[in-house]
This record gives structure tokens, C-alpha cells and sequence, in this order.
């Protein structure tokens, strides 16, 4: 072996020996009553997988977005009751989960586009909102902090736009009606007055109603064809030279090419 073989493995002996070893703390969760030693620092979500969990759908944002990975869970000696969304709940020794995906609550049946921009229809569809107790309970237990009791006020008042406002948060994760008391199903009434407010009361805006109708008379029926048409490299070659917003353009910036607008 020549010397500057020895000198590298000398060396690379020694830079081995210097690297640190990484100590990985495991502590124990329990997931529907079984316990798992899991990585400390990992989300619930990362924690179940690696515990052998699959997360078959309805859970692939991972960022408190679609509010599917609803969870409840205990910490070791606190009497109370915790809540909070898989994807973004960190875990702690000795935790009792168990997810929520999903949770039955009325939901109205009712052809959107009969409906009137009045507090009264919400009341008709859900007129268990008259049982809200005020305990605010729902607003203890959303994993977004929105002001849920404040909002079902808001609808009693008769004020949709509101209720809108408050509730523009809500990712329909259904925490809220699984501790109401006057079983609400909050989440879902939510949603009818975001829906009432975006189409029939909040001012519309006149360029979006012109680009949508141009869409309907198929004015870029012709480009969207092209575009079907051409190969991978040449919508690359597109793509790549394209005009491109500068970051500090202002609300009146248009394109040199204004043939697609």
C-alpha cells in the first residue's frame, strides 16, 4: 500500500471517528389505545406512518389545508380534552389520539340557485342554529382558530357577509360540531353563508363576468387547440419564452401580447 493510500485512510478513520453519532429519542404515543415508540419531534401525522399507519386519501396536503386528518387526543396527567389537524400537531410522550376523518352532521339538501340572499333561507335550512348556547366550546376546539361561536351569531343577527368574513378560514374539518352542545353542524352552515355571500350578495367584479363570458363564446376555443396539439418540446420552448410579470409591476401591467386576454 503506497503512502498516500495510508495517509487517506488515516484520514478517512479520524473524519469517521470525529462525526458525532445522532442520538434518535423515541417516546411512546398511543393510537386507538396500542402503543407505538415513535421519533420524538415528529408530527401526529409522520408519527403514524412510521408507526405502519397508510393514509389512504383525503389527507395529501400536509399543511392544515383540507382538513381531513381531524385528530382528538389526551396528554399523560391533563384531564382535558385536546384537538388539532394530524398534518400539523406535534407529538408528545404518552399522548392518546384517535383521528376523526370525518363527522356526521346534518347536512341541508337545497338547489343553490333558488335560493335568496337572506339570512331567512340559512334559518330554514338549518334552524338548529337557534340552539347555539353560547358556551363557545366549537371556537375552543378549531385547529384554525376561527371565531366560530362569534360567527354563529353573526347568522342569528342575519349578517351573512359577516359570518363570511369569519369563517373564510374554515377547512370543514367538523371539530366544532363534535363538541357542540346544541348540535350544530356549524361547519356546514359555514359553508351555505360563504356560498350565499360569494354569489348572490358580495359585489362581482366586472372583468372576472367578461372573461367568463368570453369563455362561453369559445374565444379561446382556437389557442387551447393549438396549444392540445404541439409536442412536449415545443410547450417547453413556449413556456420558457414567455413573457413573465416583473415583480414589481403595478395592478395596470398587460402583457405585450394581448391577443389571449
Amino acid at each position: 500500500m503506497s503512502g498516500s493510500e495510508t495517509e487517506k485512510e488515516a484520514h478517512t478513520t479520524a473524519t469517521e471517528e470525529a462525526k458525532p453519532e445522532v442520538a434518535i429519542n423515541m417516546i411512546p404515543v398511543f393510537v386507538m389505545g396500542k402503543r407505538y415508540d415513535v421519533p420524538e419531534g415528529l408530527t401526529i401525522m409522520k408519527a403514524m406512518e412510521y408507526a405502519g399507519y397508510k393514509f389512504i386519501r383525503g389527507a395529501g396536503c400536509r399543511g392544515g389545508v383540507c382538513g381531513a386528518c381531524a385528530t382528538v387526543y389526551r396528554k399523560a396527567g391533563d384531564y382535558k380534552i385536546y384537538a388539532g389537524l394530524a398534518c400539523q400537531t406535534v407529538i408528545e410522550p404518552n399522548m392518546y389520539l384517535t383521528q376523526i376523518p370525518f363527522y356526521p352532521a346534518n347536512r341541508a339538501e337545497y338547489r343553490f340557485e333558488e335560493l335568496k340572499p337572506e339570512p331567512e333561507e340559512i334559518f330554514k335550512l338549518y334552524p338548529e342554529v337557534f340552539r347555539c348556547l353560547a358556551c363557545n366550546a366549537c371556537t375552543k376546539v378549531c385547529p384554525m382558530d376561527v371565531e366560530v361561536m362569534d360567527a354563529i351569531a353573526a347568522i342569528k343577527k342575519g349578517d351573512i357577509a359577516k359570518a363570511a368574513e369569519l369563517t373564510f378560514s374554515c377547512i370543514q374539518c367538523g371539530l366544532c360540531a363534535s363538541r357542540c352542545l346544541g348540535e350544530l353542524p356549524q361547519y356546514h352552515i359555514f359553508q351555505l353563508a360563504r356560498r350565499i355571500y360569494g354569489a348572490k350578495i358580495a359585489p362581482q367584479a366586472e372583468h372576472l363576468k367578461q372573461a367568463a363570458q368570453a369563455v362561453e363564446e369559445g374565444k379561446y376555443e382556437k389557442v387551447l387547440q393549438e396549444l392540445m396539439g404541439m409536442g412536449i418540446e415545443d410547450l417547453k420552448i413556449l413556456y420558457q419564452e414567455r413573457e413573465i410579470e416583473p415583480e414589481m409591476a403595478g395592478e395596470d401591467w398587460e402583457p405585450a401580447d394581448k391577443r389571449h386576454l
